[in-house]
């Protein structure tokens, strides 16, 4: 018997009464169509079970149907969050995805970044990479979208508002009534220098001050390994808040406070950014800013899309407004840093509520 013979664009055109390069368009997401088209040409499609051929695809238009990502670390769950959204846009565009992971910059990032542009039509890149590699990506030819603010004309970037960010956290301590707090600084991303540097000005217009700490990755475990210097300082410096560059460095920190004997949050609260999955599950739930990662994902796999098409006229750095949510790692500090003096003897210092005689005063 002859071999069945698999159907073709012009087969599915046929069955649904439209010209072939109407259902070429559909297929590729570059142009819509009225509801009843885009039903007939769906119909047709699964009916006579056609199915593309990428090799045939990519001759015929210059087009792999791939975009790539560029992560710096999948088990971060902010950047898993991230592959997810631009996952769910490329699949309503019928577009498959690729993605390599830098492993923070201990891989050669741009041997893999530029292995994975000869098989893309377009990149999404975090603009974490080294100095320098908007230069060498530049010459990859391709359209590029970043994640995180460029600051660059010219290039399109999408990011969460990390000032606004800063700031809601730091009004939401100070609201609390904490003027120390302390702040785990990852000095390898640009943006947590600016979410300092906000924090900072929040709490001095508060009358407050901040301590920051430099830590070694954004992972939990550098939450842990600064814990001890963070808490084990004299009472009268301690900070009574600790924010994390991003949550896991807080969850990680948090751990470490309650194997050195600390109560979180009676004896010191903690918070984080990101909005991670495990952040409401972690005990206590940690207040942190949600950033978006998955909105972030799908707004610039949107832009990539556009950039491909070459209707992204007016690249810019893309700010999506960060939210707060308060949860139980945060209260107010055991013994208010701007409570008057008192005659009384001294409490303990990390007393979980205060003493009958302490709220006394006398005439």
């Amino acid at each position: 018997m002859p071999e069945e013979r698999s159907p073709t664009l012009q087969d599915v055109a046929l069955a649904a009464g439209v010209s072939a390069a109407t259902v070429s368009r559909h297929r590729r997401g570059v142009r819509s169509f009225a509801p009843q088209v885009v039903a007939r040409i769906e119909g047709a499609l699964e009916r006579l079970g056609y199915r593309d051929h990428p090799a045939a695809r990519s001759l015929a238009t210059g087009r792999t149907g791939t975009v790539g990502l560029v992560v710096l670390d999948l088990a971060n769950p902010h950047f898993t969050s991230l592959l997810h959204g631009a996952h769910r846009v490329a699949a309503q565009h019928s577009l498959s995805l690729a993605f390599v992971d830098t492993a923070e910059s201990r891989a050669p990032e741009r041997q893999l970044v530029e292995a994975l542009a000869r098989r893309v039509d377009g990149l999404i890149v975090s603009a974490r990479l080294a100095g320098g590699a908007v230069d060498w990506i530049a010459r990859l030819g391709k359209p590029v979208v970043f994640f995180g603010r460029l600051s660059l004309p010219g290039w399109h970037s999408v990011s969460a508002d990390g000032v606004a960010a800063a700031r809601l956290l730091g009004s939401h301590l100070t609201s609390l009534g904490h003027r120390r707090v302390a702040y785990l600084h990852f000095a390898g991303a640009r943006w947590s220098d600016e979410r300092r540097r906000s924090l900072k000005r929040t709490l001095l217009a508060a009358g407050g001050s901040l301590q920051a700490h430099a830590v070694e990755s954004p992972g939990a475990e550098a939450g842990e390994a600064v814990a001890a210097s963070v808490l084990l300082q004299p009472e009268s410096v301690r900070p009574t808040a600790v924010v994390g560059y991003n949550d896991l460095i807080a969850v990680g920190f948090m751990h470490e406070a309650r194997r050195l004997g600390f109560n979180v949050p009676q004896q010191v609260s903690v918070a984080g950014f990101d909005d991670i999955e495990g952040a409401r599950h972690v005990l206590p739930a940690l207040t942190t800013v949600a950033m978006h990662s998955a909105e972030q994902g799908a707004v610039a796999m949107q832009r990539l899309i556009q950039a491909m098409a070459g209707t992204l006229t007016d690249p810019n750095d893309e700010t999506l407004p960060p939210r707060l949510l308060v949860r139980d790692s945060t209260r107010p500090p055991a013994v208010p840093c701007l409570a008057p003096k008192h005659s009384s003897p001294p409490q303990a210092p990390l007393a979980s509520t205060p003493t009958p005689s302490r709220r006394k005063r006398t005439p």
